[in-house]
């Protein structure tokens, strides 16, 4: 190896080295006597590459309208930037809209009818536990936004009491 135990050998430094780019070694020491000798090599990190969910817009979103991607001219309004609409009850959680108690029964609300606080306007489905929304105020159903079956997202608009 080395001529003598306390000198090193710059040959022997350099078969170290090839040892470690020949294998998938990061590192390898050799001792003879008092002689140490470590080599080691920084492995690459792999790039790690970090994807954020997509992003849905908010319901609702500031500005009369939106442009087009050419700057040119303004699109409509669309029901995304109109806002939400006065007295809409949004969904309290991510789940499937059920408009009635068991299938084929009479549908919790309909259109026009009157309902009292806390009486129970639809139900929504998430992990298989069935939760029954309650009306958050007295009021008359003016509009229906969602289906029977429909999956619906935490703060999407359900109903509308006026």
């Amino acid at each position: 190896m080395a001529e003598s135990n306390s000198e090193m050998d710059p040959a022997l430094v350099r078969e170290l080295a090839d040892i470690l780019n020949d294998t998938d070694l990061t590192e390898i020491e050799v001792e003879n006597g008092t002689l140490r000798i470590r080599v080691s090599r920084k492995r690459e990190a792999p790039a790690i590459q970090a994807y954020a969910p997509a992003m849905h817009a908010p319901p609702y979103a500031t500005g009369p309208a939106s442009y087009s991607p050419a700057g040119d001219a303004p699109l409509a309004p669309t029901a995304a930037t109109a806002g939400p609409e006065a007295g809409s009850v949004p969904s309290p959680m991510v789940g499937t809209v059920y408009m009635a108690p068991s299938p084929g029964a009479k549908s919790f609300i309909e259109v026009g009818q009157s309902i009292a606080e806390g009486e129970t306007l639809l139900i929504i489905e998430a992990m298989k536990t069935m939760n029954q929304i309650p009306a958050p105020r007295a009021g008359k159903i003016t509009k229906i936004l969602v289906e029977n079956g429909q999956p619906v997202e935490y703060g999407e608009p359900l109903v509308v009491i006026s």
